[in-house]
């Protein structure tokens, strides 16, 4: 029930605040459409560049709202209630997690074969690349948890945290531009699933609690 109400909660005030996933989604549709606009109507290229650009764009929209994460509650008080109350810091850190997924990953997900079709990806790429977003959007928000909850408090925090996890972006970014450029080139896609279902698990097992041990430390500071 707690976790049920906080998840509304979070879902609520990523509405009011910036946009939530539309902003993200906007963000993902006007960057990643660009470059056919930029590059022209060579299908060949835009099918080779697909992969890379469509991650990187959101990997990019995944990062406009993280610094949201946490830094609303604390600029009113509420994150150091949350703390302080009954609700495990673990379990705060995963609400969050959650909810910022469900606002800006899902969206995302949503988004994906739209973009796709100005790229001219196939049936089989669309699809791979819809299945790699659904289990690496969720380690973009816990690592991207584990950096907003370092940066709380900051002043122009945004900055220190893109630097801070975008290092750490890289093998989703990889593996997943790979599973669709795998599909295209008619390779299986299944290894880069499987490492991206690989570091899901592991995000899941280590994130959450780094994030609540960065958070205890800031409201003990």
């Amino acid at each position: 029930m707690r976790f049920r109400t906080l998840v509304i909660r979070e879902l609520v005030l990523a509405t009011r605040i910036g946009g939530g996933g539309a902003m993200a989604v906007g963000f993902f549709l006007i960057g990643a459409s660009l470059y056919p606009l930029g590059i022209g109507p060579e299908l060949a290229l835009l099918r080779r560049i697909a992969p890379g650009v469509m991650w990187v764009s959101a990997l990019l929209a995944c990062l406009l709202s993280l610094d949201r994460m946490f830094q609303a509650d604390e600029e009113d008080g509420s994150l150091d209630l949350l703390l302080l109350s009954q609700f495990s810091p673990t379990g705060l850190v995963l609400t969050k997690v959650f909810s910022h997924w469900l606002s800006t990953g899902v969206p995302l997900i949503i988004a994906a074969p739209f973009v796709a079709q100005a790229f001219d990806l196939d049936y089989h790429a669309m699809i791979t690349l819809m299945l790699s977003m659904l289990l690496g959007t969720p380690v973009l928000s816990l690592v991207g948890a584990v950096g907003a909850a370092l940066t709380v408090g900051v002043r122009r925090g945004g900055m220190i945290l893109s630097l801070l996890i975008l290092p750490l972006y890289i093998p989703v970014l990889i593996f997943g531009a790979g599973s669709v450029e795998a599909s295209l080139f008619g390779i299986g896609p299944q290894a880069h699933l499987i490492i991206l279902l690989a570091l899901l698990l592991l995000a899941l097992a280590l994130a959450p609690f780094a994030a609540a041990a960065a958070l205890l430390l800031h409201i003990r500071a």
